[in-house]
């Protein structure tokens, strides 16, 4: 599946599955995206997220948005959006 990279996560909150993700490319609610680091390494379709605790359905380069997700992420894992 191509793939390019959109972002980077800047924090994960364990007790609530939240990831918090610096964008350095668009991401809007629909996408997927892969999640890849030294540990992590699985792919998740976006059903929300926010910016400052405000739901955003499109969100590009410099946002902060979180996302919850499905699986665990850590400082630094790089985020790429699915592309079809």
């Amino acid at each position: 599946m191509p793939e390019e990279e959109i972002g980077r996560i800047t924090h994960y909150f364990n007790k609530i599955s939240v990831a918090a993700i610096e964008l350095s490319g668009t991401l809007e609610v629909g996408d997927t995206i892969h999640v890849k680091g030294h540990t992590s390494d699985w792919t998740q379709k976006i059903d929300s997220m926010q910016i400052e605790h405000d739901s955003v359905e499109k969100a590009g380069p410099g946002d902060s948005v979180g996302i919850k997700v499905d699986g665990h992420a850590h400082e630094h894992d790089a985020v790429f959006k699915v592309t079809d």
